[in-house]
């Protein structure tokens, strides 16, 4: 299983949007190495939800329940469906991530802007000890 993160303005698609509707197809992603990340998922994958306005925070936990496959409405973008596991109890700010100083070469830390990216092993053990995830 791998891990990966996926950045949503919670103002145009929320957490708990996602939560209500259970199941939803991940679009709107341009960038050549975010649309590269979307296409290594696979189905049991699991996706950490980060809202990337107002709090800047891991948010919640889903998994990849489809294969990922071109974009039919933009020709360079991939898409892949996933389904809502849970809401965090307590979000994990980038504030927090960024003083740790343990994921300085993320591409979380390192490219604020990148929407969808691979998660480091060495993070989900991170949120392991912290009763995270």
């Amino acid at each position: 299983m791998n891990y990966f993160l996926a950045k949503t303005d919670p103002e145009a698609y929320s957490i708990e949007q996602f939560e209500r509707e259970g199941t939803t197809i991940w679009d709107g992603v341009r960038n050549a190495q975010a649309v590269r990340a979307i296409q290594l998922m696979r189905p049991g994958d699991e996706v950490l939800i980060y809202h990337s306005q107002g709090e800047a925070a891991i948010v919640g936990l889903a998994h990849v329940i489809s294969e990922p496959r071109p974009d039919p409405q933009d020709a360079k973008s991939w898409v892949v469906e996933m389904a809502f596991v849970r809401c965090f109890a307590q979000p994990v700010t980038l504030r927090e991530i960024k003083e740790s100083h343990r994921f300085d070469e993320w591409s979380l830390v390192r490219q604020s802007r990148l929407s969808t990216m691979t998660v480091p092993e060495s993070f989900i053990t991170w949120l392991r000890e912290k009763d995270v995830f």
